[in-house]
């Protein structure tokens, strides 16, 4: 949800980035509600006044004058009552207006839609070499024994998968090794909620841009939250953060939930696009002024990760029209798959300025006065594709995989060799 003052103040801007994002708002009509809406609140709030001025005047009215006075005090209410409803009406129909409105672009970000329109930022490593031909990660993991889709497939169905024996140390390993990166630069670890109420989904710009990728409990009216960024984000809503307490940083472990609806045929086999998967989430609090900056740091930390974990990868800027709703300026960072040839987008890094923070309504006060505070999200470590990347990127000719160095110490063997 943007700022309202924008389109008073500045309306060519909130233009501009929707002609960027290439999204389907009209502009004008929200201009023209926001109008009404003000011009009628001054009515309200004048008749308001008469209201209150009649009242005296009943107070202080005597015989025959006081009956005229109660009579045009009923007629005062009635006029009140009939505008309050108009208002009311006219608020509500700019609020559902402003629900579609997704946030700014970042000046710096790429315009254009689709992947070839996004910038390439760095490329880190070089793909390796094998003297064999390099296997895909569901080729080894079966191999290996430690990921088996189709005994999930009979229990679950389809885009599940059971990790077992050393895939699984792996698991908490990587998620231990990114907390051990973290938590020195103020990040506090978090176990959230996963099911949460449709404000949180709202509060973070999920609904109802983002409805159908949802699970739902429809017997508790609760909600499957896709990452951690959902109740961690919602978890100071309608709070004041305390100015000498930011900025207030978060890494929440979570395993997270999506239908993956309108991806069917997409990377079906194995561990990449699943509709459970578990995940370190970065979650940022910060002042306004500082929120590029923090932005660049929560990316640092992925690269941090990346690089320990001895994967080839590149970033890449997202552009205009592919940035989510919420998203002001978004950075991924892609894997190097050689068992498959591809990249494939392994984190994400988005600054979200004040979007979410106007939803959830979360405020910090300093001697200028209260503001609203910005969000910023990023994966710390996406376990089953970093999982996936390990395997095709460390196997080793005889089908067993080789552990990097940085995880060594948290899995407790230095290679995943056959059963």
């Amino acid at each position: 949800m943007i700022d309202v003052r924008l389109l008073r103040t500045d309306p060519g801007l909130v233009r501009a980035s929707l002609e960027r994002r290439g999204a389907k708002v009209d502009l004008d009509h929200l201009i023209e509600l926001d109008s009404r809406y003000r011009a009628l609140l001054q009515e309200v709030e004048a008749a308001r006044a008469e209201q209150n001025a009649a009242g005296k005047r009943i107070a202080e009215a005597r015989g025959p004058g006081k009956s005229q006075a109660i009579a045009e005090m009923k007629r005062l209410s009635d006029r009140l009552k009939q505008l309050e409803a108009e208002l009311a009406e006219i608020r509500s129909e700019l609020d559902h207006a402003l629900i579609e409105v997704p946030n700014l672009v970042h000046p710096d970000a790429p315009d254009g839609f689709g992947d070839e329109s996004n910038r390439l930022v760095s490329t880190v490593g070089s793909p390796p070499v094998f003297d064999f031909t390099p296997k895909d990660h569901m080729d080894i993991g079966e191999g290996l024994g430690i990921i088996d889709t189709e005994r999930a497939a009979k229990v679950s169905g389809s885009r599940f998968a059971y990790l077992l024996g050393p895939a699984v140390l792996l698991e908490f390993a990587l998620v231990r090794m990114a907390m051990d990166r973290l938590m020195p630069d103020g990040f506090v670890p978090v176990i959230p909620p996963v099911l949460v109420r449709a404000e949180a989904m709202f509060g973070t710009g999920f609904f109802p841009t983002d409805e159908a990728q949802v699970y739902r409990c429809a017997d508790d009216d609760l909600y499957l939250a896709g990452t951690a960024e959902v109740p961690i984000a919602s978890m100071h809503a309608r709070e004041m953060l305390p100015a000498d307490r930011m900025p207030r940083r978060y890494v929440g472990y979570s395993t997270c939930f999506r239908r993956e609806a309108g991806t069917y045929g997409r990377d079906t086999r194995g561990i990449i696009r699943v509709h459970q998967f578990d995940k370190a989430e970065m979650f940022s609090f910060c002042f306004p002024e500082d929120s590029d900056n923090e932005h660049q740091r929560l990316l640092a930390h992925e690269e941090g990760i990346w690089q320990a974990l001895e994967i080839p990868y590149r970033v890449l800027e997202i552009c205009a029209g592919d940035l989510a709703a919420p998203n002001y300026r978004k950075f991924d960072i892609e894997a190097w798959l050689p068992g498959t040839g591809r990249w494939l987008e392994v984190t994400s890094c988005s600054n979200d300025i004040d979007y979410q923070a106007r939803r959830l309504q979360i405020r910090t006060k300093r001697d200028s006065g209260t503001e609203l505070v910005h969000t910023l999200n990023g994966t710390a470590v996406a376990v089953g594709r970093a999982i996936v990347a390990l395997l095709e990127n460390h196997q080793q000719a005889d089908g067993s995989v080789r552990i990097p160095e940085a995880l060594q110490p948290y899995t407790g063997f230095d290679v995943i060799g056959p059963p």
